[in-house]
Order: C-alpha cells, then sequence, then structure tokens
C-alpha cells in the first residue's frame, strides 16, 4: 500500500476528448466558460481495463475524465485522467461521498489505491464511493514516455568517488535529452506539477458531481493533498495526510535531510544486528557493524564488487542499503543483504540471498530508468514544494556530497547527489513552489523516526493551522493501515483516522500513539 519508488509510465499520449467538452480544432472558449464545461462533463462508466484485474475482481467501474492540458488555456489541447469507482454500499442517505487518494512517489499509479486501502478502512469503505485515479501523464492517464533508455554501462573494475559523481552527471543528461527528444514532450513536460495534478482532482470531484472532497495521501501523496487543501479550500471535506514535508523546502532540501534520520536508522539496525551475531556475522557491537557498512563503502569506492554479474559501485550501494531500513520491520533483510555485499566486497563467492537478488534483478532490468520516470516529471516539472526545486549547477551537488561525509558517511552523498536530473531540462518550471498556510480542517499523521525529519512534520502541522497531529514512535514511512502491508500496525493511528472519516470530528488535541511493540526478529510470514 506505501508506494515509495517510482512506477514506470505507459506508451504513447492519448489526448482523446470526453463528452461536453471542446475538441482541438473548436472555437475556444476561455475562463469560467470554459472550466464549467469541464467540470459538468458527462461521465460514461464501463469495464476497468483488462491490466486493472483487482478492479474488476471487485466490481468497479472506470472512465476517463477529460481535463486542460494548461489550465491557462483551458479551451485548448486536452489530456484524459483514468479514474476507478467502487461504489458505496450502504443506502442514500447514509453515504458520505467520495474518497479519493495517491500513494506517493512522486509517480505513483493510483487507479487501484483506494482499494488497497479497503482493509485498512473496514466499515467506514462502505460509506464512501472509493474512487481512484492515475496522475496526468502516468498509467491510464495520458501516458507520457521518453526514448528508450541505452543499456548503462557497468562500473569499471576500479573507480573513484570523482568518477561515480561524473557518471552521475551523464546519466542525469541523457535522462533528460531522451525525455524531451520524443514526439511533442517538451511542450508537454512543463504541464506536469503538483498544481495541475490538484486541479485535476478537482475537475474529478466536480464531474462525479460532489460538492465537496474527502481524501486520503501518504508520501507525496500527503503533500499533494496539502496542496489540494491550499488551492480549494472550500472543496474540503475529510482529508487525511499521512508522513509529509516541511512546505517550505523543496524536493531536493528534502532528500538533504533524510541523510540524518537515514544514519540514525542506520545506527538503530545496527544494534539490532549486534545482537544476532550468531546469524549475520557482522559484528557484536554496534560499531562493529556500522564499521563494516563503512568499509564496504570506502573498497566499492575503489573496487566495486561484483554480485550475480552485476558490478556495484558506491553509489548503487548507499542505495541498495537505505531502501529496506526505512521500515524497521525491514532489519532483517538489511542484514542479509549487507552480509552478501560485504563477502562479495572481499572477493568471496556469494550466492546472494533472495531480498538481494531481487534488488540485482531491478537493476538489471531494461525497465528501470522508464520506471523512474513518473518521478522526474513531477520533481522536475514543480518550482519548488512538493516536489521540484532543484539546483541548477553540478558542482552544488558535489559539494554537498563531500561536505556531508564528515558527519552522514554512509548516506550523505546519495542524498546530496543529482537524483534528478532537473537541472539539464531545458525549461524552468512555468510556476513557482506551493505556499502553504490555512486553518482547513486535516488530519496529520507522522512517524518519529522517518526518514523525513519529524522536525519537518511539525513545519507543516504548523502551516496546517486547523490540522491534528497523530505521531507514532515508529521508523517507517506511513503509519496509517500498515497491516495491509504486513508491517507492525498502529491501532490508534488506525482508528483515529477511521474515526474521522466515518464521520466522527478531529481529535481535541494532537495524539501520541502508544509505543509500538519492538520489531520483530525475522520477518512476517
Amino acid at each position: 500500500m506505501r508506494a515509495v519508488t517510482f512506477t514506470t509510465a505507459g506508451l504513447g499520449l492519448a489526448v482523446l476528448l470526453a463528452g461536453g467538452v471542446p475538441a482541438a480544432g473548436s472555437p475556444h472558449p476561455t475562463g469560467a466558460a470554459a472550466l464549467a464545461a469541464y467540470e459538468n462533463q458527462h461521465l460514461t462508466w464501463g469495464a476497468c481495463s483488462p491490466a486493472q484485474k483487482e478492479l474488476r475482481a471487485a466490481g468497479a467501474r472506470c472512465t476517463h475524465v477529460t481535463v486542460p492540458l494548461d489550465y491557462a488555456d483551458p479551451g485548448g489541447r486536452t489530456l484524459r485522467i483514468a479514474v476507478s469507482r467502487i461504489g458505496a454500499e450502504v443506502p442514500a442517505d447514509r453515504r458520505r461521498g467520495v474518497l479519493l487518494s495517491n500513494p506517493g512517489g512522486p509517480g505513483g499509479t493510483g487507479l487501484a489505491y483506494t482499494l488497497a486501502l479497503r482493509p485498512a478502512l473496514k466499515r467506514v469503505a462502505g460509506a464512501y464511493d472509493l474512487i481512484g485515479f492515475d496522475p496526468r501523464f502516468l498509467g491510464e492517464s495520458s501516458p507520457l514516455t521518453c526514448d528508450p533508455a541505452r543499456k548503462p554501462a557497468e562500473p569499471g573494475p576500479t573507480t573513484t568517488p570523482r568518477r561515480d559523481f561524473e557518471e552521475s552527471l551523464a546519466a542525469a543528461r541523457e535522462d533528460a535529452r531522451r525525455c524531451h527528444a520524443r514526439g511533442d514532450n517538451a511542450r508537454l513536460l512543463p504541464h506536469a506539477s503538483s498544481r495541475n495534478v490538484a486541479r485535476d482532482m478537482d475537475v474529478i470531484r466536480a464531474a462525479l458531481g460532489e460538492r465537496r472532497l474527502s481524501y486520503y495521501g501518504v508520501s507525496y501523496g500527503a503533500d499533494l493533498g496539502a496542496t489540494y487543501a491550499q488551492l480549494f479550500p472550500r472543496r474540503v471535506d475529510r482529508f487525511v495526510v499521512d508522513s509529509v514535508t516541511d512546505p517550505a523546502a523543496t524536493q531536493y532540501e528534502q532528500f538533504q535531510r533524510s541523510g540524518r534520520p537515514a544514519e540514525a536508522a542506520l545506527d538503530e539496525w545496527a544494534a539490532w544486528t549486534a545482537r544476532r551475531d550468531g546469524t549475520y556475522h557482522l559484528g557484536r557491537t554496534a560499531a562493529a557493524v556500522r564499521h563494516q557498512v563503512e568499509a564496504l563503502l570506502a573498497r566499492a569506492e575503489r573496487r566495486p564488487p561484483r554480485v550475480d554479474g552485476l558490478r556495484l559501485n558506491a553509489p548503487l550501494l548507499r542505495m541498495i542499503l537505505k531502501q529496506p531500513l526505512v521500515q524497521g520491520e525491514n532489519d532483517p533483510t538489511a542484514a542479509a543483504v549487507v552480509r552478501d555485499l560485504v563477502a562479495a566486497s572481499h572477493g568471496r563467492p556469494v550466492e546472494p540471498g533472495p531480498e538481494l537478488a531481487r534488488m540485482i534483478a531491478l537493476l538489471k532490468s531494461p525497465e528501470l530508468a522508464d520506471g523512474m520516470l513518473g518521478g522526474v516529471l513531477f520533481m522536475c516539472g514543480d518550482g519548488g514544494w512538493p516536489a521540484g526545486g532543484w539546483p541548477g549547477s553540478p558542482a552544488t551537488y558535489w559539494r554537498n556530497s563531500q561536505r556531508s561525509r564528515a558527519t552522514e558517511p554512509v548516506f550523505g552523498p546519495f542524498v546530496n547527489g543529482m537524483t534528478a536530473p532537473c537541472a539539464y531540462f531545458p525549461k524552468p518550471p512555468r510556476e513557482p513552489a506551493v505556499t502553504i498556510g490555512n486553518d482547513v480542517p486535516v488530519l496529520l499523521l507522522q512517524a518519529r523516526r522517518d526518514h523525513t525529519p519529524y522536525r519537518d512534520a511539525l513545519a507543516m502541522h504548523r502551516a496546517l493551522r486547523g490540522s491534528r497531529m497523530v505521531t507514532a514512535d515508529i521508523r517507517g514511512h506511513g503509519v496509517y493501515g500498515r497491516a495491509v502491508d504486513g508491517l507492525d500496525p498502529v491501532p490508534c493511528a488506525d482508528r483515529a483516522v477511521n474515526a474521522y472519516l466515518g464521520g466522527g470530528g478531529l481529535p481535541r488535541a494532537d495524539v501520541t500513539c502508544p509505543t509500538a511493540r519492538a520489531t520483530r526478529s525475522g520477518p512476517r510470514r
């Protein structure tokens, strides 16, 4: 349920029209009249596409909602946004409206996401029409694709940190080039912004005939919910935003800030692993385990180890190491991965365990580069928060990466690097960052030991003056409905969300949930 990775965009650019919206080439109404045509469009519901097996099995119906490519020119070119609906189960007089959702990313598709929430929602689900959607340019919503990615060159047998950095710049330049070179992407890409997704959400609301919208979003989806509440405060019904960021920080600053909590997560994991030295053989103290990780990276910055036919340089290793540490329940996975990597870095033959084998299979996949496309669209299309604001000078990334090594030796070079190719996009974002500051009632959830710093969530809480905050003292990203993903639940957070969405008010004061039980010693089966 927690989508923190990027999904692959589909092929082609579908720019077809639904009834009631002016077609290309027809006289263009402008302003309120043009937007009214979108808000009052007639929707034709039918079977969801064959790819949406879960939605079809659940009896969902699907449609496309037509939206403007450019809201400053609503009479111009249009896009089609894929929308799904599972109807409310209660009588009409007890129906609460529609519940929309977004799984995060940025760049995650969400057509079936509200369906995935249904087990966590329990009886509350039946009071809503559950609405899913793919954001513009993703999945089944006028998908945008880039030229095929070239097969990346495998790291050589020897390297240096500077050489690794230069290779990351070359890859970023190539990603920017191939995305702008295809079709008329250069015209479309500037319209991939969080503001426009929020505007699309409001057209969906209106086309469904609803006065107000209820919503659940996690990670970037939470920031997207805050964006909607800022742009359309009078359209907000019950909004739940889970795992947010500081609305005054750029996306790059958010990446940078994740370094310190990631190092703290590494220390927490190292202590857990040291207590199980008989299983993992990485050291009997937390300091010894951490030393194994730092020494692994130091060797990889000279001679990248080869595992399962793939040579892994230090940037790849940092990315591999960071992912499982986000959730405390993944400590066994992280320990098994590090054990295999350490052995490989010492030149020992390694048959990678299932956890590392899955990661390497993904790195070998020819679809990997395109799988990052959705995130790139919005990270480079936004002018700042919630998904953009990347420095233009490559020297900035190198300088910040090097400085970070003193205090964040494992993850600093990764989170300060050029994660997105925005520096090589030929045009700047069309609109500035979204500024959050309102008193709209919102329920905000946050894990205290998230890789997104807790102080950033407090900043969002202050900006959303009408919000109440539920805190869980866990290492995790995403607080609500964790059991759906096989993670330890936070019952008090689940109860707070379901009580609110079910018709109750916000908590009278902020809530700190009781401490969850300790992370299990092995993965849940």
